[in-house]
Parts: structure tokens; C-alpha cells; sequence
């Protein structure tokens, strides 16, 4: 099994899973810098400090949400969908694994009892956002 996972379609990214036994050893940037959500590792030995800082206030124009999902207890299955709701992987999480949904659709069955941290740009705009499909 691999660590790191990209489910892709027609050469777009749909998600990308990363195992719970997955540790870099240097900093690891697991997306393209064009994707809207930016997902990676920042690795930095015992008493380095980052600076203190704070983030310039910058436009940007998105197109649908895209999430990040921590396993934090649990497992599941997800299905992974492309743009024409057309299946394309079913995969299991267990806990500590994180998938990055970037595009398509997605849906879940838990195994067990799961609790999922979940990550995604705002602000929500409720249950409208979404089109439900089987």
C-alpha cells in the first residue's frame, strides 16, 4: 500500500490520501502550487523557531470547496468521484489518515464509530451548496 495516494481522472486531481504511517523527513508539499487547498509537511528540528508573523490579506477567487479529512477515531470507506458523479475509487481510512477531496465528489459508509476532523474553506454556506447524488 502506498503512503501517499492521488486519485486522479483525466488528469485531474481528486484526492489525495496520506497514511497515518507517513513521516517525512524534510519538508513534503504533497499538492501542485495551483491547487486551492494546499496541503503538506513542515518539518523543522528541536529548537528552530519560526518567526512570528502574520499573514497579508489577499484575494483570491475560488470555484467549489475543497476539504481535508483527519481520521481522528475510527474507520471508513470513502467512494471517490469524478465532475460527471461517475465513480472512480473506493478506498479505506483508519485513523490518522487524512485524504485532501479536491474536485469531483465524494461519499462515505463508516466501518465503526468515526470521528473525522474536518478542514474546508468558508464561510459555510449550509446544505444548498451541495447536490446529493446515489
Amino acid at each position: 500500500m502506498d503512503l501517499i495516494e492521488n486519485i486522479t481522472q483525466a488528469g485531474r486531481v481528486l484526492a489525495i490520501i496520506i497514511r497515518a504511517e507517513f513521516t517525512p523527513s524534510s519538508t513534503t508539499f504533497l499538492t501542485s502550487p495551483e491547487l486551492e487547498q494546499q496541503l503538506g509537511f513542515v518539518v523543522h528540528p528541536a529548537g528552530e523557531r519560526i518567526p512570528s508573523h502574520v499573514h497579508h490579506p489577499e484575494k483570491r477567487l475560488l470555484s467549489g470547496t475543497t476539504e481535508v479529512l483527519v481520521v481522528v477515531e475510527g474507520s471508513c470507506e470513502i467512494e471517490v468521484f469524478d465532475n460527471e458523479q461517475t465513480p472512480v475509487a473506493t478506498r479505506q481510512l483508519k485513523k490518522g489518515d487524512v485524504i485532501l477531496l479536491a474536485s469531483g465528489g465524494h461519499g462515505f459508509l463508516m466501518l465503526e464509530d468515526t470521528i473525522l476532523l474536518e478542514i474546508k474553506q468558508g464561510p459555510y454556506m449550509g446544505q444548498g451548496e451541495k447536490d446529493v447524488f446515489v
